[in-house]
């Protein structure tokens, strides 16, 4: 294992998200060392959240769940944190668990989308003080298009 991937963080964002994360890792056969899955429940900043926080909590176990499930052989911890800034979120829990590199697979979404969500990947490989790894989503072979959320 390289020293890159001896301690990472891998946000996660919905189960189809921790699938498509977790498969992307096993089919580049990336070893990685203490992986630390990070759910971000955005906060609304005073105003309502779009979810209970009862939901989020249970969408994120079941996102951690599919990440376990799909890579039984990697011990990981589980972070759900709560922030009004994604990318602040992530990156706070890299720090504090001094990660070696943060790794993720990209979302779908169009131009239009990322300019509304403020295209959290972009931020993330600009704005990281740590190395970030970026692999491509997996690919369904009946169609050979990426795997959808």
């Amino acid at each position: 294992m390289s020293d890159l991937l001896s301690r990472v963080v891998v946000p996660v964002a919905s189960d189809a998200d921790a699938s498509a994360t977790a498969a992307a890792i096993a089919a580049h056969d990336a070893e990685v060392g203490d992986v630390t899955l990070v759910y971000v429940v955005e906060k609304a900043g005073g105003a309502p959240d779009k979810a209970g926080v009862e939901q989020r909590e249970a969408a994120a176990r079941e996102a951690f769940d599919t990440f376990d499930a799909a890579l039984p052989n990697v011990t990981v911890d589980r972070e759900i944190v709560y922030d009004t800034d994604i990318l602040d979120a992530i990156l706070s829990v890299a720090a504090d668990v001094d990660a070696t590199a943060i790794v993720f697979t990209p979302r779908d979404g169009g131009r239009f989308v990322r300019m509304l969500t403020g295209d959290i990947s972009l931020r993330l490989v600009t704005g990281a003080d740590r190395p970030v790894v970026s692999l491509p989503r997996p690919v369904d072979h009946t169609d050979e298009s990426p795997v959808d959320e």
